[in-house]
């Protein structure tokens, strides 16, 4: 059975693999970032011996190698943990400190755990890396504009899948950014169009069904392929 890491696991979508995985038997190793916001998580954690949770800030880089040798061997890694910053806002009136947080939090963060993790996924017969990115993050599907924090960071984050399935598919990786579609999580709000067991249903059939000619794909939670 697989060991999987799910990082921002307390709630919504990252919550909803945690529910996934353990009805497979998987070994889960969560992370939340403030137990107050953890509670289900936690109480998960409680009835079951092979959910183990770390709390971690996905920036505090200098925790990552104590994650890697807690974990040992690692089969999949899902980058989960994003932030999508302020709403409303439009041109003229960006707030750069935001601006870098969003940027930190959903492109380097993520690069920064591979990174850490290399050794434990390369443990791993067959090693899979799954980002979850966002539609909005592709050049072809942006015909609104606006949105610039939140668009550039899923782009670059989109840059850094291409960059890292160049890198480690020839040491046998996949490495997917994956859209979860419009979900009704905090993020996506109450008017998005799926609930959360709809999009962890799909993307989870759609990390099962990878294989290796995908790697560096941008793909829908449906399976379809996005356009950069």
């Amino acid at each position: 059975m697989k060991t999987i890491l799910i990082t921002g696991a307390n709630r919504g979508i990252g919550l909803g693999f945690v529910h996934h995985y353990l009805a497979l038997g998987a070994t889960i190793h969560a992370t939340y970032r403030d137990a107050n916001s953890a509670e289900q998580l936690l109480t998960l954690a409680e009835k079951h011996t092979n959910l183990h949770c770390h709390c971690l800030d996905i920036t505090d880089y200098d925790k990552f190698h104590q994650l890697s040798a807690t974990i040992g061997l690692l089969d999949l890694l899902i980058n989960n943990a994003g932030y999508y910053g302020p709403k409303g806002y439009g041109f003229g009136n960006t707030d750069v400190n935001e601006w870098r947080k969003v940027f930190e939090i959903n492109a380097i963060a993520p690069l920064k755990l591979v990174e850490a993790l290399h050794s434990n996924l390369s443990q791993s017969s067959n090693p899979a890396i799954a980002c979850l990115s966002s539609k909005v993050g592709s050049m072809t599907e942006n015909t609104s504009g606006g949105g610039y924090i939140y668009r550039s960071s899923k782009a670059a984050l989109n840059s850094v899948v291409k960059s890292l399935s160049n890198d480690l598919s020839p040491q046998g990786f996949t490495v997917v950014a994956l859209h979860p579609g419009w979900v009704q999580t905090e993020m996506g709000g109450p008017n998005a169009l799926i609930d959360v067991a709809t999009s962890v249903e799909g993307l989870t059939q759609v990390i099962a069904n990878l294989h290796h000619h995908q790697s560096g794909q941008f793909l829908n939670f449906d399976g379809k392929q996005i356009p950069w």
